[in-house]
């Protein structure tokens, strides 16, 4: 009689205990941005008078359109890490009928210098790369010569 009213307590006990470690285990949460990543690059093609489609090709398509408000798209970002709203964007563009009159909200700055800008090489601080098809005819072509570095040469 103890040893099943001891096994019974103690598994009690085990299975009430187990429903308090539960609130301190939390599974793993992505970070995942979403929604549209409007860019000051982006902002600058914006001009008034502009078409809807216009606007779309530029920024892309709204993540919101209500249908209440005809005259109005909403560019949304979200970027969550671990459950929690680390940064948040709204941008609005209002149009007349299917013209842009004015956009406010606020964008992501664009980065100084992407990693393709800063592998590029740099222009030649000269023109010896450049020469005349014919050199003894004044009115010839110019061409660009390139030199076969690459090639072992």
């Amino acid at each position: 009689m103890k040893a099943r009213l001891l096994t019974a307590l103690v598994t009690g006990s085990l299975l009430l205990s187990g429903c308090s470690v539960v609130n301190f285990i939390t599974p793993y949460k992505l970070d995942i941005p979403q929604g549209n990543e409007i860019t000051a690059k982006q902002v600058a093609l914006l001009r008034v008078g502009m078409t809807r489609s216009q606007v779309r090709f530029a920024l892309g398509t709204p993540l919101l359109t209500d249908p209440f408000h005809k005259d109005r798209w909403d560019y949304i970002y979200r970027d969550t890490r671990g459950g929690k709203v680390k940064e948040a964007k709204n941008f609005v563009v209002f149009f007349n009928e299917n013209s842009l009159v004015r956009w406010d909200g606020d964008y992501l700055p664009d980065p100084t210098a992407t990693p393709a800008e800063k592998t590029r090489p740099l222009p030649p601080a000269n023109d010896n790369l450049l020469m005349a098809v014919d050199p003894s005819n004044p009115d010839s072509k110019i061409i660009e010569v390139k030199p076969l570095l690459n090639e072992g040469f």
